[in-house]
């Protein structure tokens, strides 16, 4: 799980946030959030809070019986079920257990995320509340050690679902049978269920998508397979691309060296300070250059907490890079053509010196 110690680290940061907003305290009910500052993690059937007032002082409100260390300085308990039936009403409990912690000490100005207990909150504010998502967003970016190991592991297991994807898929092989034995692969590796969904893509020939009842490889396509097992609550993304017949056709090698070309312009380009957008463009150019044709999605995006974070590498947003956050670069082309297409994603973390891959997969078709 996630360090007690880190996890007073990022109460410090959003401190720093509240001091700069006037704000009183801060009430976070996204259980993402709940972890990330109490290194709790609410079972996702049960709500919880992490509330942090201006002076320093925290509180945890989770469901009774918590038998690990928690980074909060008191801890509230309630019963998120009764008789072992979940309530429907743990926001409106939990709520109401915040107010009640806060109004110790006269709390006014409070701000919140985006969920299920801080807008229930917001009902009992007076005066209205402040949302400062978009400032925990960019807590949220820069990684720290903890978070970094857990995100290790994800990767790790997505690794060992490659190995077993090159070692079954074939002409002939379902996709769901597929995604079955990958998923055992990354339940194996990690040594306990995954806490969230195994990833984006698991077709042959299809150019992406979740597997489908009764579809079977067939010799000539590419097998998409883009993952991103979460450990522990924290997201890998990557994504390779196996010829289903292990026989690699003169257009489809030619596309792969394009792409690869992209995943190593990124890879010359990314530092701390350099705007995303311009990297995204710089892309887009390439395969104008070698394809004639635009990518047609993004470049890449963050990853943590949540499979999409900042920053955005695209032409829309116009982010900028900062050492130690973790960027998944995903250049692909699709066609019939092409067997459905193909994608290669790896996860970098962005060091002083550059971009360091994360995930140690072959990239090869076959």
């Amino acid at each position: 799980m996630l360090k007690i110690e880190d996890c007073r680290k990022r109460q410090q940061r959003l401190l720093k946030v509240m001091h700069q907003r006037q704000l009183d305290a801060a009430v976070m009910g996204w259980y993402g959030h709940v972890y990330y500052f109490s290194g709790v993690r609410p079972h996702w059937m049960e709500q919880g809070a992490f509330v942090l007032r201006s002076d320093g002082r925290s509180c945890l409100i989770a469901n009774r019986g918590l038998t690990v260390e928690t980074a909060a300085d008191e801890l509230i308990e309630f019963d998120a079920a009764l008789d072992y039936t979940y309530r429907p009403d743990q926001p409106v409990v939990v709520a109401d257990l915040a107010m009640d912690w806060l109004k110790k000490s006269s709390s006014r100005r409070i701000g919140m995320d985006c969920s299920e207990v801080s807008s229930t909150v917001a009902l009992r504010c007076d005066p209205k509340p402040e949302y400062v998502q978009g400032d925990l967003w960019q807590l949220r970016r820069c990684k720290d050690a903890d978070e970094l190991a857990l995100m290790g592991v994800a990767i790790r297991c997505a690794e060992a679902m490659y190995a077993r994807g090159r070692q079954i898929i074939e002409p002939g092989v379902a996709e769901l049978t597929v995604f079955n034995q990958l998923h055992e692969a990354a339940v194996a590796a990690a040594g306990e269920p995954m806490s969230a969904q195994l990833g984006n893509d698991f077709t042959s020939g299809g150019g992406g998508g979740m597997p489908r009842r009764g579809r079977l490889a067939q010799a000539g396509e590419i097998f998409i397979l883009d993952l991103g097992p979460s450990y522990r609550g924290y997201f890998s993304d990557t994504c390779r691309s196996i010829a289903v017949d292990g026989r690699v056709t003169d257009v489809q090698y030619k596309v792969w060296e394009g792409v690869m070309g992209a995943l190593k312009l990124f890879e010359s380009m990314a530092k701390p300070g350099v705007r995303c957008r311009g990297i995204a463009q710089a892309v887009q150019e390439h395969y104008r250059r070698v394809f004639g044709t635009r990518l047609i999605h993004h470049t890449g995006h963050g990853v943590g907490l949540w499979p999409h974070e900042f920053p955005h590498v695209d032409e829309i947003w116009d982010d900028v890079l900062l050492e130690g956050e973790t960027v998944s670069i995903e250049p692909g082309k699709y066609g019939p053509e092409l067997g459905g297409g193909m994608r290669i994603e790896n996860t970098y973390l962005i060091t002083a010196d550059g971009p360091r891959n994360l995930v140690n997969s072959p990239m090869e078709l076959a």
